[in-house]
């Protein structure tokens, strides 16, 4: 069994990401292991970043463009995806807080962003997507609207393109 439901993977340029992120995870339930918080003096930084992919039950990869740079943000996000390559286990989550890409084998896992949106809408987006992860699916609550119908005048949506 996981000892931490989430384990935050995250560079020092990202850190105030990082911890909104775990915040608000554990205010909503969630156990959370954040080097920020956890990884106090005395510790072994390299165990506890191992023990964070190995027994935390999923890996959350904060990604940036300072995260892609990173040696170890590359070797924790690697950790998380060997140990769940077909994704059935949404073992790693990344979340972008910049428009950055997703290079290599992180570019086919699915991620979601929080860039670009209020404390608010950020905050409702992130408990939504984890709600999805642990459902295994993001099926809407309403029936969608009938796709014969004219939509309403207005630009498109970013999720229509």
């Amino acid at each position: 069994m996981a000892r931490w439901d989430f384990f935050v993977s995250y560079t020092a340029a990202d850190r105030g990401w990082a911890e909104w992120i775990a915040w608000h995870l554990e205010v909503a339930g969630y156990t959370v292991l954040v080097q920020a918080w956890d990884f106090v003096p005395g510790s072994h930084w390299m165990s506890r970043m191992d023990e964070g992919i190995r027994a935390g039950a999923r890996t959350l990869a904060v990604l940036s463009r300072a995260y892609l740079r990173s040696v170890y943000g590359q070797a924790e996000w690697e950790g998380a995806y060997q140990a769940d390559p077909t994704g059935f286990a949404r073992r790693l989550v990344p979340v972008r807080v910049e428009d950055c890409p997703r290079p290599g084998l992180l570019g086919g896992v699915v991620s979601f962003d929080l860039f670009g949106l209020s404390a608010d809408e950020a905050r409702t987006r992130l408990l939504a997507q984890i709600a999805a992860i642990h459902r295994g699916r993001d099926k809407p609550g309403v029936e969608p609207p009938f796709p014969g119908t004219t939509p309403p005048a207005g630009p498109p949506r970013a999720s229509d393109t």
